[in-house]
């Protein structure tokens, strides 16, 4: 799925709420979130001003809930991709196959997180707290898997899952594409490897 995909909801979201939403999904991805004004977000939403600030209240609450949009979306990614997977080697796999479909995407513009991150410079800002919350958690989910597949070091290996995946999307957007994704997939099988001999 890609990060401009509309936002398909786990709970029901009046539609011109959504239609806003979604459209910042795009814009704010696709532009940067300070440079989209709250103005071209109604027009492009084809709502009205008393709409938005009905849903929102704010261009900060809807910060806030684009990045939540798109840590409900990495899951669903996840989940989708991986649901025929059982056995972790699998998973790994799947979630890595997934990812470097993401990165050849047309409408590939780096790492969400990082680039929302990069324009919120206080670590305490509710937006920052949110990133650091999904990474954390992906990481963790990581760790849960790397020890399921008998890895001697599971934190530590899902931390180089992790920072693998992040050189993938930088280099992926700001370099060479192939040999981004040729070197994530060699970090992903050196991984499992060493689940598969420890002493190694």
């Amino acid at each position: 799925m890609s990060v401009t995909t509309p936002l398909v909801p786990t709970r029901r979201v009046a539609p011109a709420k959504a239609r806003i939403l979604d459209t910042a999904i795009v814009r704010f991805y696709q532009d940067g979130i300070r440079s989209v004004g709250v103005d071209r977000l109604i027009q492009e939403s084809s709502v009205t001003k008393a709409t938005f600030y009905k849903h929102f209240g704010s261009k900060d609450r809807l910060i806030r809930d684009y990045v939540d949009a798109l840590a409900q979306r990495d899951i669903t990614d996840w989940d989708d991709r991986t649901h025929p997977a059982s056995e972790p080697e699998h998973l790994l796999r799947e979630w890595a196959d997934l990812l470097v479909e993401r990165v050849h995407a047309d409408d590939f513009r780096g790492n969400p997180f990082l680039n929302a991150a990069a324009e919120f410079a206080n670590p305490a800002d509710p937006v920052r707290v949110r990133i650091t919350e999904h990474f954390e958690a992906a990481t963790e989910r990581f760790a849960t898997i790397f020890e399921d597949l008998g890895h001697p070091l599971p934190g530590a290996a899902a931390d180089r899952m992790l920072l693998a995946a992040m050189g993938l999307e930088a280099w992926s957007y700001t370099g060479d594409v192939i040999a981004a994704s040729a070197a994530f997939r060699t970090t992903v099988d050196r991984l499992i490897a060493e689940a598969a001999s420890p002493t190694r």
